[in-house]
């Protein structure tokens, strides 16, 4: 009889412990549910257009940062005389893109005023690296509850 209690004891205390395991396993599959659709929010591209040439394949930047120069590296590569290595770089943060000098000898222009401080870029901007000439589209970016 005793062993018969003990047993079952056991075998209630398995039960016990296998569905706090479930309990607690279903619980996590939900919080990784909700943290993947409430995410790290999406960045909106950043696409510049030549405006020297209006036919040309537009540049598209997925990433929260992009080096603008002369230095292989860049993810804008211009070759340039008048651009230097670094030259400039626009970034994505506060919820918007920036444009910022990196102290380049020609200067970095937004809608042809000179940058003396980071800027905000908003769509339709125009912005000059040296003697290239750039049309700035933001991408627009899906709200969280749209497929």
């Amino acid at each position: 009889m005793e062993l018969a209690i003990l047993v079952v004891r056991a075998l209630m205390l398995l039960a016990l412990y296998g569905f706090l395991g479930w309990a607690f396993w279903v619980l996590w599959q939900g919080l990784q549910r909700q943290a993947q659709k409430t995410g790290a929010p999406q960045l909106p591209a950043l696409i510049l257009s030549r405006l020297d040439e209006p036919e040309g394949e537009p540049l598209r930047f997925a990433g929260p940062q992009v080096s603008v120069g002369r230095q292989p590296g860049s993810d804008l590569h211009l070759t340039d005389s008048a651009i230097s290595a670094r030259h400039a770089r626009l970034t994505y943060h506060h919820s918007q893109w920036w444009v910022e000098d990196l102290n380049s000898r020609n200067g970095t222009f937004l809608n042809s005023e000179r940058l003396t401080a980071s800027m905000v870029l908003a769509d339709g901007d125009e912005v000059r690296f040296g003697g290239q000439s750039f049309r700035v589209e933001i991408e627009s970016v899906p709200a969280a509850d749209e497929p």
